[in-house]
């Protein structure tokens, strides 16, 4: 079966000399792993194409029993302007990547999260400041799209203690406009130490309720060690 499809590379890895395995979040099939025949010789330009944070749009052969895919052709379909360049905008973005790949499971789609990684990444491209806030809204989406959306009224889940969302001065706030289907970006909210601790330990103990290993992802280790704002 020829698919055709826009999705974001979330990792790759050597195969060979010549090849290597991509795994992407595809918008109708959720995560899907390709072998990308040439993709290391030089004058391939499938090399540059499969790099985490792309966004493509990918033409593929796809047979339920294999584990590997197949690419016939790849093209940009969103290109990053400055998150490249900036250390600060590629921490959030392979946060973001590292996140969802490790949330997703293979072959189940979630065309509205993988809308919302596209708007999150615009994001992060495009905005200067609480860039932090753009990261905590997409965690309150995946968490929700994958069906485990926060009640605040809870004080534990699974007999784990969740922490208070609301510990922070403007943390309710920030929630509520979670909530309605706001980032709270353009509100000129100003968010303490005490919003950022707070809100980040209750969005990262749910997920890591829900989902193993996410507290030890190496990028989300990078984001606690930087200055954000």
């Amino acid at each position: 079966m020829i698919i055709h499809s826009v999705a974001i590379v979330l990792k790759r890895f050597p195969y060979s000399e010549t090849s290597i395995i991509a795994r992407c979040f595809v918008r109708g099939m959720g995560k899907v792993s390709f072998i990308v025949h040439g993709a290391h010789r030089k004058k391939s330009p499938m090399g540059a194409y499969f790099q985490p944070i792309n966004c493509l749009d990918l033409v593929y052969y796809f047979k339920e029993s294999r584990d590997l895919q197949t690419i016939s052709k790849a093209a940009f379909s969103n290109n990053w302007s400055v998150i490249p360049t900036d250390l600060k905008k590629i921490s959030y973005a392979m946060a973001l990547i590292e996140l969802t790949d490790k949330c997703l499971t293979d072959h189940d789609a979630h065309p509205d999260l993988y809308d919302e990684l596209v708007r999150t990444l615009k994001r992060i491209d495009q905005e200067e400041k609480q860039l932090n806030l753009a990261y905590w809204f997409y965690q309150y989406q995946l968490l929700k799209h994958l069906g485990f959306k926060p009640d605040f009224s809870q004080a534990e889940l699974d007999f784990v203690p969740l922490p208070n969302p609301y510990a922070g001065p403007n943390s309710k706030v920030v929630f509520d406009h979670f909530q309605q289907n706001q980032t709270g970006m353009q509100t000129g909210l100003r968010i303490t130490a005490q919003d950022r601790k707070a809100i980040s330990d209750y969005l990262n103990t749910r997920l890591g309720i829900h989902f193993d290993g996410i507290r030890n992802l190496k990028s989300l280790q990078i984001l606690r060690e930087m200055v954000v704002a």
